[in-house]
C-alpha cells in the first residue's frame, strides 16, 4: 500500500490524453472570456511584483529618495495586502465577484497612474498602497470565481493555469524593467486592466452566487452560457440550488456571520486551507525572492542571467502543474512540489556547510533556486489557493476568503520583516528552519489533506463539513 501511494495513478496517461479534448469541449466563448477576465488579477498581481527591483535604482535617484523612504514604498504593499484581505470576503459576497473585479481593476489603474504621476513619496506610497489592497481582494477572488464558473473535470487545470499568468507577469516585468524607464513602465502596467473593464460587461456573474443571493432563475442560463447552448445542464443547476438552499437553512439557524467560520463542523476545512495557504510563506518564499540576488552575486552568477533562468523554469513549472492538477490531482501534486523544495533548502544548505560559494562554484546555488522557483511554479504557489476555494461553503466562503488572504499576508509579512535578523542569526539555521517547514508540509498533506479532482464543488464542501474524510492518507 506505501509504494502505491508514490505512483501516479494508472489512468493518469489516459486522463493525459483526453484533457486536451476535455478543454475543447468545455471551452465556449463566454467561458473563455470570463477566464480570461478572471486570472487578469493574478497577471496584475505578477506585474506589480516584478515592478520594484528593476527600478529601484531609477525611482530613487529621480525622486532623491532615501533607502528607508524606498524600503516604505516596497513594505507598503504588504500593508495594502492586509487591508484588501479583510474587506475581500464581504465585499465579494455583497456585490458579487464580477463588480468585484471591477473595483480590483479600478484600483489597479489608479495605482499604476498614482506611481507614473509621482513627484514625491507620498503619491509613489499611495500608488502602491491601493495596489496592496487591490491585490489582497483580487488573490482569493479570482480562484473563487474561475473554480465556481469552470467545469469539475477542469476546474483545477483552470486555476492553476490563471495562477501560471502571476509567473508571466513577473518576468515581463522584469524583462521590460531593464530597457522601460519607470514611469512608463507604470503606464504600461496599466493596460491589462484598462482592456479588462469593457470586457466585463459581457461576461456571466458566478452560479454559485446567483443563487446564494436569491436570484434562482438566472443560474441555468448562466450555466447555459458558460457550457455551451446544446449542453444539459439541469443536473447542475439543481445540484447548485439544492446545497444553496441546505446551507441557507442551515444559516437561518445558526446566523454569526463571520464567527460562524470558527463552528466546530468547519474546523477541519479551516485547518486544511489556513496551513496550506501558510506553507509557502512560512517555508520561505519571500525569503528565498530576497536572498537570491545574494546568491548569485557571491557565486558570480549574473543577476539577469540568474533571475531570467528562474522565471523561464518557473513559468514551465506551471505549464506542468496546470496538467498534473487535473490529472494526477491537487494531493498529489502538492506533495511533491513540496518534496522538491524540501530538497532544494538543502542542497543551499550543502553548499552554505561546505563553502561551495567560496570556491566560486555557481551551479549548485542557481540550481537549488531553480529547483525551489520550479516548484512554487509547478503547483507550490497555486495549490492551496485552488483548494481553499474549492472547500468552503457559500455561506462561510467569504469569511473564509478573509481568513485565508490574513493567514497569507501575515505570514509573509512575518518572513519580510524577520529575514534578516535570522541571517544574522545563522544563515544555515533559517534555511533548515525552511527546509523543517517544508518537511512538515509534506506530512501534513500525505496524511490530511483529500482529493478533490473530479469532485463538484457541493460534494468537496459536503465531504469536509459532514465529516472529516477517513481516507486521506496515502500511506
Amino acid at each position: 500500500m506505501a509504494e502505491e501511494g508514490l505512483l501516479l495513478p494508472a489512468s493518469s496517461t489516459s486522463s493525459s490524453s483526453s484533457l486536451l479534448s476535455e478543454i475543447s469541449n468545455a471551452c465556449t466563448r463566454p467561458f473563455v472570456l470570463a477566464f480570461i477576465v478572471g486570472s487578469c488579477g493574478a497577471f496584475a498581481f505578477g506585474c506589480i511584483i516584478g515592478y520594484s527591483a528593476p527600478t529601484q535604482t531609477s525611482i530613487m535617484k529621480d525622486l532623491n529618495l532615501s533607502i528607508a523612504d524606498y524600503s516604505l514604498f516596497g513594505s507598503i504593499l504588504t500593508v495594502g495586502l492586509i487591508l484588501g484581505a479583510l474587506i475581500c470576503g464581504k465585499l465579494t459576497d455583497l456585490v458579487g465577484r464580477v463588480k468585484t473585479i471591477w473595483i480590483t481593476n479600478i484600483l489597479f489603474v489608479i495605482g499604476w497612474f498614482a506611481i507614473a504621476f509621482a513627484k514625491g513619496v507620498w503619491l509613489l506610497d499611495l500608488g502602491r498602497l491601493l495596489q496592496g489592497i487591490s491585490i489582497g481582494i483580487s488573490v482569493y477572488l479570482g480562484p473563487v470565481y474561475i473554480t465556481e464558473i469552470a467545469p469539475r473535470n477542469l476546474r483545477g487545470a483552470a486555476s492553476s493555469f490563471a495562477q501560471l499568468f502571476a509567473g508571466v507577469g513577473i518576468s515581463v516585468f522584469y524583462a521590460l524593467g531593464t530597457i522601460v524607464a519607470w514611469r512608463n513602465l507604470a503606464i504600461l502596467g496599466c493596460i491589462p486592466s484598462l482592456m479588462v473593464l469593457p470586457l466585463l460587461f459581457f461576461i456571466p456573474e458566478s452560479p454559485r452566487w446567483l443563487a446564494k443571493v436569491g436570484r434562482e432563475m438566472e443560474v441555468e442560463a448562466v450555466l447555459l452560457s458558460l457550457r455551451g447552448e446544446k449542453s444539459d445542464v439541469s443536473d447542475e443547476a439543481a445540484e447548485i440550488l439544492e446545497y444553496t438552499e441546505h446551507v441557507k437553512q442551515q444559516q437561518d439557524i445558526d446566523d454569526r456571520g463571520f464567527f460562524k467560520l470558527f463552528q466546530r463542523k468547519y474546523a477541519f476545512s479551516l485547518t486544511i486551507g489556513v496551513v496550506l495557504i501558510a506553507l509557502p510563506q512560512l517555508g520561505g518564499l519571500n525569503g528565498y525572492s530576497f536572498y537570491t540576488d545574494s546568491i548569485f552575486i557571491s557565486t558570480g552568477v549574473s543577476s539577469d542571467f540568474g533571475f531570467i533562468s528562474t522565471s523561464v523554469v518557473q513559468m514551465f513549472g506551471g505549464i506542468l502543474g496546470t496538467v498534473l492538477v487535473d490529472v494526477s490531482g491537487r494531493r498529489f501534486s502538492s506533495w511533491n512540489v513540496l518534496g522538491l523544495s524540501y530538497h532544494s533548502h538543502f542542497i543551499l544548505l550543502e553548499g552554505m556547510e561546505n563553502h561551495c560559494w567560496e570556491t566560486g562554484t555557481p551551479v549548485l546555488a542557481l540550481f537549488s533556486v531553480m529547483v525551489y522557483f520550479g516548484s512554487y511554479g509547478s503547483g507550490m504557489g497555486s495549490i492551496p489557493w485552488i483548494i481553499a476555494s474549492e472547500i468552503y461553503p457559500v455561506d462561510v466562503k467569504g469569511a473564509a476568503g478573509t481568513m485565508c488572504n490574513l493567514v497569507s499576508s501575515i505570514s509573509a509579512w512575518l518572513v519580510a520583516y524577520s529575514f534578516s535578523y535570522l541571517l544574522q542569526w545563522s544563515s544555515t539555521g533559517t534555511f533548515l528552519m525552511f527546509a523543517t517547514v517544508a518537511g512538515l508540509g509534506f506530512v501534513f498533506i500525505a496524511k490530511l489533506v483529500p482529493e478533490t479532482k473530479g469532485k463538484s464543488l457541493e460534494e468537496i464542501q459536503s465531504l469536509f463539513t459532514d465529516s472529516p474524510p477517513q481516507d486521506s492518507t496515502i500511506f
